[in-house]
């Protein structure tokens, strides 16, 4: 690869990932020098910090929990039993995990409380007047863990997927039941990817803006990321040092999960020593597995879903829906070319469609410099990309803010209060998540056919466009599409970061429901989940000609 090239590749890595992360360090510590009056002594002082920073822990780790549960039996299920339609099962599962956490939000609000449709149309809804449950350190807690289930599901069922089946089989004929085998073997064996789950989860947890922000600042139960968000509405005085301290302790935080994590991964057993996965026969139980699995299934996704679309077709909230009354004036409002609803579809499509195209040309060159050149400094980089993505969001907005409240050098132009500055803040974030599929992909792809071609007189540019770019654009597309389907519905990032007429889907749909135009939100959330289910069963579809890994719920 020219010496050039790689350069301009390490340049882009630093730009999108290390200079806003050393701006916020900066912002944040740059007044320590004033002792008691600085920001960052203000700012721990202060008692809502600290109510936030336990608030965060707490529902994370409750959070965290639910996720294990749910995460653990059906990677079980998945992974070792001999349940039917287990590549459906996986779709499913992996839906909240693909929702905006403020659409998951909104279905369930608009399930429970006095004012649900659905339970108003079935005579079941609560009495008026009644408080909605869900405003609540336990509406949080239930969310969040339903919706990081699917991250618990992804790592566990690679391990338990790997486990040693000849290892296995030998207990079982030496007279283990299966109550022994799960805990004498498959729990111990699975202790590290465990670890690593919960972490992840943890993790997610503390990033998670839109389910706290829609159901704990109602209520005034706030957050890390919601007392961020909050002062940031304020615009007191030394409001951007407050918010920059607050950032730093939440990446502080977050850095140290995300260690453990990466430790207790770099542990788990990856080798299957039969290349086989060992299969638990269920039996009379098969049927019931099956069952739960229906049921659980349509309670946290089929059903509040429902509810979504129930509370979009009906005139005004508050009325039951019947055949009499039902009306589609939210959707014909949506795309009303001059609605805000339409301009915020059309901002999110340029910069998820502008930002997936970027980074996957970008995923192509450096998975290339990476798999061709692997050293100290490639693995370095590689962690560098991960950092964006791996802290909360909220912490670079703060710090694409700081990064660019000023004009830029040279050419005098000022990013903030454009759609330019969301663009390079889903560059940074998304990057490594349309990296690895390709990634993936490239080390699959033998290199004696680029040192045939070299050998027959074929310039790197004639190799990467005749051979790497062919093999590889299967997994770049996936990439894509990944990359779209997360940023097209982005909130944390952007609801920090928009400014008037610079409205996202992800930040609309918050600012309507906080408004009260629900009715409006459900609709333009109904649409979101249509166009995310297209696009993952458009994945399922390419499945078989992908590599394998490229695509996070395939096997």
């Amino acid at each position: 690869m020219p010496h050039r090239l790689v350069l301009v590749l390490l340049l882009l890595i630093a730009v999108l990932s290390v200079f806003p992360t050393l701006r916020l360090l900066f912002q944040a510590l740059m007044d320590l020098s004033a002792g008691e009056n600085s920001s960052f002594i203000k700012v721990f002082s202060q008692s809502n910090t600290w109510r936030a920073f336990w608030n965060s822990l707490l529902s994370s780790f409750l959070a965290m929990l639910v996720s294990l549960f749910l995460g653990l039996t059906v990677a079980f299920l998945i992974s070792l039993t001999d349940i039917r339609g287990k590549a459906w099962w996986i779709f499913l599962f992996m839906l909240p995990m693909m929702l905006p956490p403020q659409v998951m939000a909104l279905s369930w609000l608009q399930l429970m409380g006095p004012n649900s449709v659905l339970l108003k149309s079935i005579g079941m809804a609560p009495a008026l007047g009644s408080p909605q449950p869900l405003y609540s350190l336990w509406g949080i807690v239930l969310l969040m863990g339903i919706q990081h289930a699917p991250l618990v599901f992804l790592i566990l069922r690679v391990n338990l997927a790997a486990l040693p089946a000849d290892l296995m089989e030998a207990a079982r004929l030496s007279g283990a039941g299966q109550r022994d085998l799960v805990f004498d073997m498959v729990l111990p064996l699975c202790k590290n990817a465990i670890w690593a789950a919960a972490a992840m989860s943890f993790m997610s947890g503390l990033g998670n803006f839109g389910i706290p922000a829609m159901l704990g600042i109602p209520v005034s139960y706030y957050v890390l990321p919601t007392l961020i968000y909050q002062k940031m509405s304020d615009f007191g005085q030394g409001m951007i040092n407050e918010v920059a301290n607050l950032s730093l302790l939440v990446a502080l935080l977050a850095g140290v999960v995300v260690w453990v994590q990466h430790h207790f991964q770099s542990k788990i057993l990856i080798s299957n020593l039969s290349a086989r996965p060992f299969v638990f026969k269920l039996g009379a139980a098969r049927g019931l597995s099956e069952l739960l699995l229906f049921i659980t299934l349509l309670l946290i996704l089929v059903v509040p879903l429902l509810a979504l679309l129930s509370s979009s077709l009906v005139p005004v909230m508050g009325v039951p829906l019947t055949f009499d009354n039902y009306t589609f004036k939210s959707y014909e409002q949506i795309f009303m070319s001059q609605s805000v609803t339409w301009r915020a579809f059309k901002n999110s499509f340029v910069l998820s469609v502008g930002a997936a195209l970027v980074i996957a040309v970008m995923a192509i060159l450096i998975s290339y410099y990476f798999v061709r050149q692997e050293n100290r400094l490639t693995r370095f980089a590689n962690a560098l990309m991960d950092m964006p993505y791996a802290f909360p969001g909220v912490v670079l907005a703060i710090a694409c803010i700081l990064l660019f409240a000023k004009p830029l050098p040279l050419i005098n132009y000022t990013l903030y209060g454009t759609l330019w500055i969301l663009f390079f803040a889903y560059l940074s974030r998304f990057l490594c998540v349309g990296f690895k599929p390709v990634h993936s992909s490239m080390l699959q792809i033998d290199v004696a056919m680029e040192e045939a071609a070299q050998l027959c007189g074929a310039t790197f540019w004639q190799r990467l466009r005749d051979i790497v770019l062919p093999l590889s654009a299967p997994a770049a597309f996936a990439g894509f599409i990944l990359v779209f389907l997360i940023a097209f519905n982005e909130l944390t990032v952007s609801a920090l970061l928009w400014s008037a007429r610079r409205e996202t889907i992800g930040v609309l749909i918050f600012n309507m429901e906080e408004s009260g135009e629900v009715i409006t939100a459900a609709a333009v959330s109904v649409v979101v989940v249509a166009l995310v289910l297209m696009l993952m069963l458009a994945l399922n579809l390419m499945a078989k000609r992908l590599p394998k890994g490229v695509i996070p719920w395939q096997s």
